[in-house]
C-alpha cells in the first residue's frame, strides 16, 4: 500500500483496518475503524480534505478525490464505495451503497439508507433523499428503498466486507 503526504497532511486512520498491497492513501485523509480500501484503489486527498467514518469499504479501482479550493469529500458510516465507482467532491451520509461504475460528483448529497445504482452518473449538486434509490445518467429517482433491500444489500454488503478484509487480515 502506498500511504504518502502531500502538503504536510499525512493520512490518518483507525484501528482495524485493511489496505490492499496496492491501494493509495495520499494526504488530507481521516478515516475512522474498521475500514477497508481495495486493490487500486485511490483515496486522494491532495487537493482537499476526505473524511470517512467507520465500517466503509472502498472497493477495488474505486477513486476517492475532490476539488482544490471548492469541495471535500464526506462520507459516513457503514458505506459501501463498489468498484470503480467515482466519488468527488461530496457528501455521504451513514449506510449507502454507491454502485459499481457510478460516479457521484461534487457538491451531491446522498441521503442515509440510500442507493446509487451500478453505472448511475449523480450530477453536481444533486440532492438524494434518504431512503432513495437512483439509476441511470444523469441519475434520477426511481423509488424509495424498502426495508428488505436495506438489508439485503447495504447491510449485507458491508457486513461481508468486513468479513472479507477479515481473511486478508490473517494471512499478513
Amino acid at each position: 500500500m502506498l500511504i504518502k503526504t502531500v502538503r504536510g497532511y499525512t493520512p490518518v486512520f483507525g484501528k482495524d483496518c485493511f489496505f490492499a498491497e496496492n491501494a493509495t492513501l495520499i494526504g488530507d485523509i481521516q478515516m475512522g475503524d474498521h475500514c477497508s480500501v481495495w486493490y487500486q484503489a485511490v483515496v486522494r486527498g491532495d487537493v482537499n480534505r476526505i473524511v470517512i467514518g467507520d465500517y466503509v469499504n472502498i472497493q477495488d479501482g474505486a477513486v476517492i478525490h475532490a476539488t482544490y479550493e471548492k469541495s471535500s469529500t464526506q462520507i459516513g458510516n457503514n458505506v459501501s464505495i463498489g468498484h470503480n465507482a467515482i466519488v468527488h467532491g461530496c457528501s455521504i451520509e451513514d449506510n449507502v451503497l454507491i454502485g459499481m461504475g457510478s460516479i457521484v460528483m461534487d457538491d451531491c448529497s446522498i441521503g442515509s439508507y440510500s442507493i446509487i445504482a451500478a453505472g448511475a452518473v449523480v450530477p453536481q449538486g444533486t440532492v438524494v433523499p434518504p431512503r432513495s434509490i437512483y439509476a441511470g445518467v444523469p441519475a434520477k429517482k426511481i423509488k424509495n428503498l424498502s426495508d428488505e433491500l436495506m438489508q439485503n444489500e447495504i447491510e449485507r454488503i458491508a457486513k461481508n466486507y468486513l468479513l472479507y478484509a477479515s481473511w486478508f487480515k490473517t494471512e499478513q
